[in-house]
Order: C-alpha cells, then sequence, then structure tokens
C-alpha cells in the first residue's frame, strides 16, 4: 500500500480559497507602496551561504536552511571529517548556497550587484517566500511570505515617516486595530555605554527582545549569563521598565543619556519621526492643522530590541491589538549592510510585513471582504452539442464585459450540475434550451433566491454586473 503524502512540518497547502485571501492580502499591499513611488523586484530563492552567513547574528544562522552541493556533496570530505560528525563544519564542506532566510540581505546583494542601473534614492518592495529552521508552532512557519519595501541611499528621516504612514495605511485597509513599536538601536548602543557594558549591546539587545516572550526574571538570567554584572544589570531595570508618553519617555531616556553622544543621536531621530507623525511638527507653520497623520497608536518601546545584527537606526514593529499572535510587521534602519557587499557608506530603511500572520490574523477577525474571493459569477449548464454550440460565443461576450463565467465541460444530469454550482458559490446559472435558443435569449437563475428571468445576454450580463 502506498504510504499517505506528506508536507514538511512548518508548511502549508493553500487551496483556491485560501489563495484568493491571499491574493487579497498581497494586492492591498502592493497598491500602498505604490502609492508612495515603491517598484517591484524579486531575486533568487537561494543565494550563496557567503552572502547569508553572519548577517543575521548566530541564532540567525542556525535557522539557515542549507542546500546540498550538487553531485557528490561528499567530495571535499574526508572519512575523519565524517567521523568526527561535527554537523556546522560538514555543513561548510557540503553546502554553498541556502534558502533565503529574508528579503533585506538578499536586496542589499542586489543593490551592490546592480549599483550601475539604479537610481538613488531607490525604493523597492519585493514579495516572496523565505525560508527559517525554526520550530513550527501557531503563527510561525518554516516556509512564509514576507513582503518588504526598502529604501536606500538616502539618509532623510522622512523615509521612516512615510514607512510608518504606509504600515498605518495598510492596517487601517484591512481593518485591524494595531500598535506601532519604535525605538532606535542608538539609543540601545548608548545604555550599554552608560552602565559599561558596551562591547555587550549584541547580548544586551538579543535578550531584552525575547521581554515579552520569557519574562523580566528570564531575560536578566540571560543577560548574566552573557557576562554582565548584577549593578549593570540592576542599572536596566528602569530603562526596561520605562512607563508614559513618548515624550515622558523621551526625555527621561535623554536624561540618562546626556553623557553619550550616540544614545542621544538616536533620542533626536526618534524625537523628529513621533513629531512629525504627530503633527507637532507643523504646529508652528500657519499652513497646517496640528493633528496625528496616523490612524493607529505609535508607541514608544525602549525593551524593543529587533535581534537582527544589521540594525543602527530606528527599529519597528507591529502588533495586532485583538489577536494573540507575534509581530505581524517589523523592520529598520540598517546604515552598514551594503558595506559587506563591498559598497560603504549605502544607508538604507525597510519594512516587512508578515504575510502569513496577517492572513491568520484577518481569519481569526472575520475580515475578508466577500468580494476578495473572486471565484466564478456565472454557470452555463451544458445540455448537449448543439446547446453548447449556442451558448459559447455568449460566455466569450460575458467573459468580455468582465464577467468571471464557466461552462459545465459534461452534458452531465441537471442536479450534478447544480450542486457543482452550490459547491463553489457560483451565484448566477445560465440555462439555454430549445425555447430560449429559439427566442435567443437565455434563462438566468439566482441561486440565491431562485428567482428566473427569461434575458438577452445584455440584460443578462448587466443583471450578473450588479452582484
Amino acid at each position: 500500500m502506498a504510504q499517505k503524502p506528506s508536507i514538511p512540518k512548518g508548511t502549508r497547502d493553500f487551496g483556491p480559497m485560501e489563495m484568493a485571501r491571499r491574493n487579497y492580502i498581497f494586492d492591498t499591499i502592493k497598491e500602498v507602496y505604490a502609492l508612495y513611488g515603491f517598484q517591484q523586484i524579486e531575486t533568487p530563492a537561494m543565494e550563496t551561504l557567503q552572502t547569508l552567513m553572519g548577517k543575521y547574528g548566530e541564532e540567525g544562522d542556525k535557522l539557515l536552511f542549507k542546500v546540498l552541493n550538487s553531485g557528490d556533496c561528499l567530495a571535499k570530505v574526508s572519512d575523519e571529517e565524517l567521523a568526527e560528525r561535527n554537523p556546522l563544519h560538514l555543513a561548510s564542506k557540503m553546502c554553498e548556497k541556502g534558502l533565503r532566510y529574508d528579503l533585506t540581505v538578499p536586496f542589499a546583494r542586489y543593490v551592490v550587484m546592480h549599483r550601475e542601473e539604479l537610481q538613488l534614492p531607490f525604493k523597492r518592495y519585493q514579495i516572496q517566500p523565505v525560508w527559517r529552521a525554526d520550530r513550527p508552532q501557531k503563527g510561525r512557519y518554516r516556509e512564509f511570505y514576507q513582503c518588504d519595501a526598502d529604501v536606500v541611499g538616502s539618509d532623510s528621516l522622512l523615509n521612516e515617516v512615510e514607512l510608518m504612514q504606509i504600515v498605518d495605511t495598510v492596517f487601517t485597509r484591512f481593518g485591524i486595530r494595531v500598535q506601532i513599536k519604535i525605538n532606535n538601536r542608538k539609543i540601545l548602543s548608548g545604555i550599554a555605554e552608560v552602565i559599561g557594558a558596551a562591547d555587550k549591546i549584541v547580548d544586551i539587545t538579543v535578550a531584552i527582545d525575547k521581554l515579552d516572550k520569557i519574562g523580566i526574571d528570564n531575560v536578566n538570567a540571560e543577560l548574566r549569563e552573557d557576562g554582565l554584572t548584577d549593578e549593570q544589570i540592576q542599572k536596566l531595570q528602569p530603562i526596561i521598565l520605562l512607563e508614559g508618553t513618548n515624550d515622558e519617555k523621551l526625555n527621561t531616556i535623554a536624561e540618562v543619556l546626556k553623557d553619550s553622544e550616540t544614545g542621544l543621536k538616536g533620542v533626536e531621530e526618534l524625537r523628529f519621526i513621533l513629531n512629525t507623525l504627530s503633527g507637532k511638527a507643523a504646529a508652528d507653520s500657519s499652513l497646517f492643522t496640528l493633528h496625528s497623520s496616523l490612524n493607529n497608536e505609535l508607541q514608544l518601546d525602549l525593551t524593543l530590541a529587533r535581534g537582527l545584527n544589521y540594525y543602527t537606526g530606528a527599529i519597528f514593529e507591529v502588533k495586532a491589538l485583538d489577536v494573540q499572535i507575534g509581530s505581524i510587521t517589523g523592520g529598520g534602519r540598517y546604515d552598514n549592510l551594503t558595506g559587506i557587499f563591498g559598497m560603504p557608506g549605502l544607508s538604507g530603511v525597510g519594512i516587512s510585513f508578515g504575510a502569513d500572520r496577517i492572513y491568520d490574523v484577518l481569519g481569526q477577525l472575520d475580515l475578508y471582504p466577500k468580494e476578495s474571493v473572486t471565484g466564478t459569477q456565472l454557470l452555463f449548464i451544458n445540455f448537449g452539442e448543439k446547446e453548447t454550440a449556442y451558448c459559447l460565443p455568449l460566455i466569450a461576450q460575458a467573459r468580455a464585459q468582465g464577467i468571471r463565467a464557466e461552462i459545465y465541460p459534461d452534458a452531465a444530469k441537471m442536479k450534478k450540475q447544480m450542486s457543482y454550482a452550490n459547491a463553489k458559490q457560483i451565484p448566477f446559472v445560465a440555462l439555454a434550451g430549445e425555447n430560449e435558443m429559439n427566442a435567443g435569449k437565455l434563462t438566468l437563475k439566482n441561486m440565491e433566491t431562485g428567482e428566473q428571468q427569461l434575458l438577452t445576454i445584455d440584460e443578462l450580463i448587466q443583471a450578473c454586473s450588479r452582484t
């Protein structure tokens, strides 16, 4: 007996209904990206490990899916190395490629390779799958789509402002209430500096990034394991647990970081972004009315660290308010990323929508619009060859007017064809028997109400267009 087929854990099949909903997500995001002048690119599913390794921190490197070399992948491996069974060492000998972990590092590689073709600043968006060898769980998959937007070649903080507006616009269109969290890696670097642990900035950010998941006690334990003293950890507590309005938080942290030039630069950058989005930046101008440009809350959160090592400035994360699920959007500025590929000094900032988590959130909140499922609107019943010959040009005419139409391929029993229409939730059925053909018309049946009308093809198209 053949073994029942399966798919790898952390991956999913998507049927017609799911794909219609996913396309609604992608199309909505694409439309908003286009409003802000972003252009679409794509990069290969596989990148060289040289491109990928070392860009995501030690934890990220462990989650890379590595691809065995073609042909004899053991050709460069000695018997002694095999006997040692060192996975990392063997992978370095047997694998030269890996599946992309995100879309940002491949984008940086793309920019370096195509620099002469690009007009800077370059605003690109990219919607493609990525892969991570993570433990599958609710809201976390091994294969999932990201919907990225990045700007490279500009240091202006107006880019951060526009990205926050894009996030707000997308979730407003979806009808999802969110909280947009923002921080700055310069502030985190300044904190590490003032507590006397500047060399521990990566350890500190990785640890406090887990605060929501493991709690303050476990974060402190991890910091202790990373070599911070109890005195240093104690100095971190009021910073990690800071409360108040965004302005109050900024004022407090500015005082804490008064001796850190880097930290104060981060405070200045955040103040500009927050003031611009709240309308305060325009308050002194008679040309503007003081108001917030966002529909959703923007909150300064000093515990937001985002573990990826390439972030150097503002960092963002978005949480859904009405569903228990992880981050559904994230991003930040990464001034040094392209320098890894031989192009120093090119600044970049970007965001990434987690399409798979957004899919789950929209489903749980029942927010998919009915029109997003673009199935067949009109089914022509097949009574036989003569009737089919009569219907085919009429079907073409309906399709030319934008009606999604099909004809049942076989002259099956009426009950079977009607069951097909019900199963696919097709709202209208067209019938053409001898009487209809003699009259040059069709009978249109509304499958929801059961109402039937004898109509010309033009009248039928008009009736179907109203749904």
